[in-house]
């Protein structure tokens, strides 16, 4: 008996779209979600941004209103409906993703600039360069469901309620394990500097999933310039560092606003 696949989900449901607290946007902000992420665990950061600025953000398989769709298993499963659910006005787009989200931000901005579609800004955050294989690996695998919960809990990021609520775990779990079995085996193999845009690369001090030693590396795969910056705190530094680090993005926003006024990248 065979079993027809789900129809795609909406763009909508793909990326979502903050409503807008302005009268218009100067520049989109698209944010990509870590491992086991959603797009709800980001939609407070609306209220962090400037109203000229509309917030985006993506929203994987196996989640939400895209609950149904099959689990990703290769990382062009996570950027490449992102790439085709972008409005259609969203050109002057800054690309931000967390953790594993910025290995998907990268995929994304790859895809864009291939297609003469470059970003105006890629901002990494908690992540080795993608040409480096993880420091980190979880190996969900070879753990039982108590062994995977607990290493996320020392991860951070995830809200220990839905993690210790037996009905909840069993909806998220699938989806935990494939992003983290994603985020384990992937590396870039293509060529080396595949981005035109201004790389900013952000860290946590104190993080022990992605030691700072390994952020510079970023530099790499532009031909953009690259900064780096690290705050205090671990691999989610920014829920404790939010006004450092929303600072951080919007001199990011700015440039790249700026850039778009001139026409040309920074």
């Amino acid at each position: 008996m065979s079993h027809a696949l789900p129809a795609p989900c909406p763009d909508e449901d793909v990326v979502w779209r903050l409503p807008e607290t302005g009268s218009g946007h100067r520049l989109s902000l698209l944010v990509l979600p870590h491992a086991g992420g959603n797009a709800h665990a980001y939609a407070p950061w609306r209220d962090a941004l400037s109203a000229e600025v509309r917030l985006l953000i993506g929203q994987y398989p196996g989640r939400g209103a895209r609950f149904a769709e099959p689990l990703p298993t290769t990382m062009a499963d996570l950027a490449g409906p992102v790439v085709h659910a972008l409005p259609a006005d969203a050109d002057d787009l800054v690309i931000l993703g967390h953790s594993m989200g910025s290995l998907v931000a990268f995929e994304v901005a790859r895809a864009l600039t291939a297609a003469g579609r470059p970003p105006r800004a890629l901002v990494v955050s908690a992540c080795r360069a993608p040409f480096l294989p993880n420091p980190a690996k979880v190996y969900p695998d070879r753990l039982t469901d108590d062994e995977l919960v607990a290493a996320i809990k020392e991860r951070g990021g995830t809200e220990d309620g839905v993690l210790d609520e037996p009905e909840l775990r069993e909806i998220v779990l699938p989806s935990l394990r494939a992003d983290f079995a994603l985020d384990d085996d992937y590396r870039h193999e293509g060529p080396a500097r595949s981005l035109s845009c201004p790389v900013t690369v952000i860290g946590g001090r104190e993080d022990p999933i992605v030691p700072v030693s390994a952020l510079g590396r970023w530099s790499e795969v532009t031909d953009g310039p690259c900064s780096t910056a690290t705050l205090p705190g671990g691999h989610f530094y920014f829920q404790q560092q939010g006004e450092r680090f929303f600072g951080l993005l919007e001199d990011v926003l700015d440039r790249a606003s700026a850039a778009a006024g001139r026409g040309a990248l920074v």
